[in-house]
């Protein structure tokens, strides 16, 4: 019985699981919120707790490990998180093969997701595709010939921050009208907070809101993408057009790239992805009038949901083996 161990450091969550090399289903699983004002410290002694917690007295094979933030996966060195201090630089393969005796490996959760994806979920059997997360940001993770990419520098991916329209709202990486700016769970919610505060009531009761509202009792801080959806799903008008105008950006982000690489399959997961029929019918269609009419692609849902990185994390580790 030759055990491997995966785990996934996501921005707000941390996960574990031990799988039997070659089984589909977990032999165990564990899953922890980070606390609020966690560091890397902090972050690192929950998973600590979790992984003997799986092991008992086994000792894995080898172990996977997925990463929310920038890693140098040919030294397995944490460059930073975009949630928590203290990760800048941590060498967490070298700390993970000190402490438990085998071989490592770590890589950004796109990549490692993307990866999930097309060895256990929605890619397989596909040479070429590319993963994008649509959730509290928007990342991508490639597959060519069937190999993850990287690029030169490790960061290539990055459909989050492709401008779809210059004149847009500021993203958090400075430039205007990203894709992520538009389409991330955040920042949709944030566009509707901005508009009901600013706008004046005529304009609201034409554009909607009210659903919206009543979600969140009139604390419009409690707004969310996930509530964006559901408005929006209620008939909810201003709902649908933030959901539309996210749905647009990555349907031109998407067909963007299906010229540029020529992936077969745009494989899409996270929490805003289950915003129902309308976000994905806008997402093909625009994305289908964006690419060449030559150019042939599909936009298939994720299959593995939240456990995307974890699998991943399998594949990386059955590769140590």
């Amino acid at each position: 019985m030759t055990l491997i161990l995966a785990l996934d450091f996501g921005g707000t969550k941390l996960a574990a699981a031990l799988v039997n090399i070659g089984s589909r289903k977990w032999l165990r699983y564990e899953r922890r919120l980070s606390p609020v004002g966690a560091d890397a410290s902090t972050d690192l002694e929950i998973m600590r707790s979790l992984i003997y917690s799986l092991l008992e007295d086994a000792k894995p094979a080898a172990i996977g490990v997925s990463f929310g933030g920038p890693v140098d996966a040919s030294t397995g060195t944490v460059r930073l998180s975009h949630h928590l201090a203290g990760w800048e630089n941590i060498p967490l393969k070298g700390l993970l093969e000190d402490e438990f005796g085998v071989s490592v490996g770590v890589d950004n959760d796109a990549n490692v997701a993307a990866l999930g994806e097309h060895r256990f979920g929605a890619g397989q059997g596909y040479d070429s595709l590319f993963y994008i997360t649509v959730s509290t940001g928007v990342g991508g993770g490639w597959i060519l010939n069937g190999q993850p990419w990287r690029g030169a520098g490790g960061m290539a991916g990055e459909i989050g921050h492709i401008v779809v329209d210059p004149a847009g709202p500021v993203c958090l990486c400075g430039k205007r009208g990203c894709v992520e700016r538009l389409a991330s769970g955040p920042y949709m919610a944030q566009s509707v907070r901005e508009i009901l505060e600013n706008e004046p009531p005529s304009r609201q009761v034409r554009q909607g809101g009210d659903v919206l509202r009543g979600l969140v009792g009139d604390d419009l801080t409690l707004l969310t993408g996930q509530l964006v959806s559901e408005a929006a799903a209620a008939g909810d008008d201003l709902a649908k057009e933030v959901l539309d105008k996210a749905a647009w950006a990555l349907g031109v982000g998407i067909g963007n790239v299906a010229n540029l690489m020529n992936p077969q399959r745009f494989v899409l997961g996270g929490g805003v992805t289950k915003a129902g029929e309308d976000f994905w019918r806008v997402v093909r269609q625009v994305a289908r009038e964006t690419a060449l009419p030559e150019v042939d692609f599909e936009i298939v849902p994720a299959v593995l949901g939240d456990d995307a990185p974890l699998w991943g994390g399998v594949a990386i580790a059955s590769m140590l083996v």
